[in-house]
């Protein structure tokens, strides 16, 4: 996750400069009060006008709106210029993409490339803003109420930060009265290639976890679940063949399911990555992401969370309502970073480029190839409430949590609830949103009661 800035950081410098020198009267009328402006809302109608043009495949005029944009962006300056200096790079990466022979460039000027983290460094990347540890607390603080004076809990853990959540929830359970029950924990060895990285085995993190439940005298098994990958360049087959084994191992045998273990199933933004388009995986045509959660449901958890970004990129949404969605949302870290960070923190430049990461996947990648398809809390209510699933509310002693792990960050966090789920904001704007469920049919009704009481 190392930020490699090259060239001058104050803008994005382009491969072939000379196709930027000529701007058309179209483009300079309206636009010129742009250049060098720090106005977010100008920004933002750049940045959708560049993607209609490329859309209605006028070269020409899109090559005209990234001259203007260029002279705007940059990696080291106020949220909107640094946001936009990634949203560039992304719709360059796109148009070279849709017309590599005629625009023949890219932007390397605030370049950053990933690189795997140690531990220690996964756990300050997580601590920094609250974006990861709002749903762990939440999530765990459900869980917790939920297995109170049970003797054995396996959680079946999907996510994308490594395992980070449980030694919390391993902490809380050494403390509990009762004494901690038997805690079982599965990952899958496959996770969407999207940052964060990490530098050791999801192996060796079951160790770690296993050598801190011993120190906390809770008795504790990790599993890890052998999933295949998928190849880097991928074709509509494989991605295809992957999710239907994917979902194929989720059953009983693979699981290792046991009758005495009460089941949790912890989704962490995870869901996002699982297509939605329609698929042929079953007799009726149903997307992965719906097969992902029936299939779920079918293995009778006791309980389900569900944590992720509280936005609407789905798979129908065009470019220039993706980037005009995406701008306004992934403003959010930014401006966070912003109030405690100064402008050259390399940790800053860090956080800032994994989120370039998902601008650049989000917005110069459709079908298949777009792995980032963000579903907004009240869809994800919806979908859940199709599937057959039920929202267990969060208790009071949940919420207070959440709100103590928030006083210990800027005063700009907040938190909302909703009918169905707990929501992070920044300034009042949705950021990521909370929520718990349990199947509609599997006779845990009394379960339900017990946890929100």
């Amino acid at each position: 996750m190392k930020a490699e800035l090259r060239g001058n950081s104050s803008s994005l410098s382009l491969r072939n400069p000379n196709l930027f020198t000529n701007t058309h009267s179209s483009i300079s009328g309206p636009w010129t009060g742009c250049l060098n402006t720090l106005d977010g809302a100008c920004i933002e109608k750049l940045l959708v006008h560049c993607a209609s043009a490329l859309e209605n495949d006028d070269v020409t005029l899109a090559q005209q709106v990234m001259w203007v944009l260029n002279n705007v962006a940059s990696s080291t300056g106020d949220p909107n210029q640094r946001l936009a200096s990634y949203f560039l790079r992304a719709l360059i990466s796109k148009a070279s993409r849709v017309c590599p022979t005629t625009m023949n460039f890219n932007a390397g000027g605030s370049g950053a490339i990933s690189r795997p983290m140690s531990v220690t460094e996964l756990a300050g990347y997580v601590d920094l803003i609250p974006w990861h540890r709002f749903g762990f607390c939440a999530s765990n603080g459900a869980i917790l109420k939920a297995i109170q004076g049970l003797q054995k809990v396996h959680i079946l853990d999907f996510s994308i930060t490594y395992c980070m959540q449980w030694p919390t929830l391993i902490d809380a359970l050494a403390k509990g009265h009762e004494g901690p029950p038997m805690l079982r924990i599965s990952v899958l060895s496959w996770k969407p290639k999207v940052p964060p990285f990490l530098n050791v085995s999801i192996e060796e993190i079951g160790q770690r976890l296993t050598n801190f439940a011993k120190s906390k005298d809770v008795p504790f098994e990790f599993n890890v679940v052998e999933v295949g990958n998928v190849p880097q360049e991928s074709s509509l087959d494989d991605v295809t063949l992957h999710y239907n084994l994917l979902l194929r191992q989720l059953n009983a045998s693979t699981l290792k399911l046991r009758d005495d273990e009460a089941l949790v199933v912890n989704c962490q933004n995870w869901l996002r990555y699982l297509p939605d388009e329609q698929s042929e995986n079953s007799c009726n045509q149903i997307s992965f992401r719906d097969s992902f959660l029936d299939t779920i449901k079918n293995l009778c958890p006791n309980l389900v969370t569900v944590v992720d970004e509280d936005c609407d990129l789905g798979v129908s949404s065009g470019l220039s309502s993706r980037i005009m969605t995406c701008f306004n949302y992934l403003w959010i870290p930014f401006d966070a970073l912003e109030t405690f960070l100064p402008k050259n923190s390399t940790q800053r430049m860090e956080y800032e480029a994994d989120i370039g990461h998902k601008i650049e996947n989000i917005v110069g990648f459709e079908g298949y190839q777009r792995v980032e398809r963000l579903e907004s809390g009240t869809k994800m209510s919806e979908r859940m409430g199709k599937i057959g699933f039920v929202s267990v509310p969060f208790c009071e002693e949940t919420i207070k949590e959440v709100k103590v792990l928030l006083d210990e960050h800027a005063s700009g966090w907040g938190m909302k609830k909703d009918e169905d789920m707990l929501i992070l904001t920044w300034k009042g704007h949705n950021s990521v949103y909370a929520s718990v469920w349990t199947p509609r049919d599997s006779g845990f009704g009394q379960w339900e009661n017990s946890i929100s009481n």
